[in-house]
């Protein structure tokens, strides 16, 4: 997932005011009873309130055995982080590929995990032949097509998908707020419900979500944009479009305000839609903390536990995954690095495979969650 300019500066900048008092993981002053169970897994902290836990799959990561080991014993739901976007799959107009997909699909159901699809439309990760191929006089049949091959493929053995992501950009100018894409360009912005159609039609019992990043903060360019996507959610719900969740990729940095009034106002609203919601994506940025490894470790941790102990309270909220488990093979190592060149460290476990403070907190805030 690329940062656009904005997520960047409005990300990285220092937050305003204290953040919310709590506890943390043993290590950093966790208090002894609200500690996670170190002998469960994180999926076992989850499963017992009736949430469904899991991580992004990677094909080359899964090649470690030690990694492999730890995501198996950890999680219950994967996702490819790439395998099933549009690049990988599609070599040649005429051709798809499923090998990473398969693969990554085959491990899931190996470890007794679900399966997940990410993503059926994006503007990113296309392959080099899309844009001199793909017009506004085939765009339509071409988005369908490829909707229709990719999800009857996977038919009765996907948990959901994400079927549209990141379509929206209030920046853009639009008064609905949709991103200026392709899709949007050449189809109109009827291809969102033109694409959960398709998605429901080749596999009736896949849920359906809309994916969405930078919608969590508690700033007025990130309330600006749940607005559109309450909008747009609203519209699709009343249209009897066949959507069933809204994925929040939780791609925080550790120094955003999150947890306010307005997201809380907004998780109602959508959980008013009969709408479930996902964290899809999660992970914590130290890439501008400051200070020792233990003491942005701390941070990370609280706001793993600030932010989770928020969502959890709504009961629509039915799973929550990581943008991979270990910092070894975190995607931020590429794509924001920290400036001092020391490495990022935004997961649950370090780069040698050991849980980090925010393991702790995970696990604190799947158990002092109400059951769903």
């Amino acid at each position: 997932m690329a940062l656009s300019r904005r997520e960047f500066l409005v990300g990285s900048a220092t937050a305003c005011g204290t953040l919310l008092a709590m506890t943390v993981p043993r290590s950093e002053g966790l208090s002894t009873s609200t500690q996670g169970d170190s002998s469960k897994s994180l999926a076992e902290h989850a499963a017992a309130k009736g949430i469904l836990f899991g991580t992004a799959l990677r094909g080359s990561a899964l090649k470690d055995p030690a990694y492999a080991n730890l995501v198996a014993s950890q999680c219950k739901i994967g996702v490819p982080e790439s395998g099933l976007k549009w690049e990988p799959l599609r070599p040649a107009p005429d051709r798809y590929d499923f090998g990473a997909g398969d693969y990554l699909y085959q491990f899931s159901i190996s470890h007794g995990m679900k399966y997940r699809g990410h993503t059926l439309v994006w503007e990113q990760a296309l392959p080099p032949w899309f844009h001199n191929t793909v017009n506004a006089g085939n765009a339509k049949a071409m988005m369908l097509d490829h909707i229709s091959v990719v999800v009857r493929h996977y038919a009765g053995k996907m948990h959901s998908w994400d079927v549209v992501n990141e379509a929206l950009e209030p920046d853009n100018g639009r008064p609905d707020g949709l991103k200026n894409t392709p899709w949007l360009q050449m189809i109109g912005p009827e291809y969102i419900e033109m694409a959960f159609h398709a998605a429901h039609e080749a596999d009736p019992k896949a849920m359906l979500i809309y994916n969405e990043n930078w919608l969590e903060p508690e700033d007025r360019p990130t309330e600006k944009k749940r607005q559109a996507a309450l909008a747009l959610l609203t519209g699709l719900k009343k249209k009897g479009v066949p959507i069933h969740g809204l994925g929040l990729q939780s791609h925080l940095f550790a120094e955003t305000v999150v947890g306010g009034p307005n997201l809380a106002r907004f998780l109602d609203q959508i959980a008013d839609l009969d709408l479930a919601i996902f964290i899809t994506e999660m992970d914590i940025r130290d890439q501008h903390l400051v200070g020792s490894v233990e003491s942005r470790d701390k941070t990370v941790a609280r706001k793993y536990y600030e932010y989770l102990s928020f969502m959890l309270q709504r009961k629509a909220v039915k799973v929550v995954m990581t943008w991979g488990l270990s910092d070894r093979y975190t995607w931020l190592s590429q794509f924001s690095p920290r400036p001092d060149g020391s490495p990022v460290r935004p997961l649950p476990y370090d780069a040698d495979l050991k849980p980090t403070p925010a393991w702790n907190a995970i696990a604190a805030a799947f158990d002092q969650a109400s059951e769903r």
